[in-house]
């Protein structure tokens, strides 16, 4: 089933603080991915990744084309994120779109296994079930109990990524979207990650990541998205 629909998207950003030059980032870019289906987008430094990947999470809005997202219990239902409301975004967020990103962002004095537990609390999830779900994997990603109660800006990086990921998939997304989730990790934990994208495309997720560590992109990739031609199936 085809999750995602992404046709002639273009992005340009103008720097204002630069006289108004225009930077053209994205044009007519393409992209499906199904269920099940982790597809890694390909390039070069500057070819638009990153922009890609934030705009299939409604982070930029696009000059022109369509991003179609599948959702709903059924996964009968689609929406255009390109045209869809700030309130309609929010809520892909809490039940469809997945994101984690290379840096945490969270509120300040907040406890690591309370950001961790946050996507499930929201969803009126009872708080056992929450913290159970995020201790274990808290666990599985090596973060030390005695640092769950503490707030996770006095982390060191790859702790703070480590957090970034339980988050991130702590819930059942149909949709997760990856960007260098292993950049900051060990060998160790990297390999727990695989593990973990591995068992959410078991489930039936639909994933599309940046990773620059050749091992952690082959281990779980079905495709290479080349941003500056076709794509690569390996």
């Amino acid at each position: 089933m085809e999750m995602i629909s992404a046709k002639n998207v273009s992005k340009t950003f103008v720097l204002h603080n630069q006289n108004g030059v225009e930077l053209p980032v994205l044009k007519g870019a393409d992209l499906s991915v199904n269920s099940g289906e982790c597809v890694i987008l390909h390039g070069h430094s500057g070819s638009g990744k990153s922009t890609f990947l934030r705009s299939l999470y409604g982070n930029y809005k696009v000059d022109s084309g369509s991003i179609c997202i599948r959702y709903g219990e059924q996964k009968n239902e689609s929406i255009d994120l390109v045209k869809a409301t700030p309130r309609q975004i929010v809520q892909l967020r809490q039940q469809t779109l997945g994101y984690v990103s290379q840096f945490l962002s969270v509120i300040p004095r907040v406890s690591a296994i309370n950001v961790v537990m946050e996507p499930l609390l929201s969803k009126g999830v009872s708080f056992d079930e929450c913290y159970e779900k995020a201790a274990h994997l808290l666990t599985r990603l090596n973060v030390p109990e005695h640092l769950w109660q503490l707030a996770p800006a006095t982390f060191s990086g790859g702790e703070q990524q480590r957090v970034n990921i339980a988050r991130g998939f702590i819930m059942d997304y149909p949709i997760l979207l990856l960007d260098e989730p292993t950049a900051s990790l060990d060998k160790t934990n990297s390999e727990v990650v695989i593990d973990l994208i591995q068992q959410a495309k078991n489930k039936g997720a639909a994933i599309v990541g940046i990773f620059h560590d050749p091992y952690a992109r082959d281990a779980v990739a079905d495709r290479l998205h080349n941003m500056n031609s076709k794509e690569v199936q390996i």
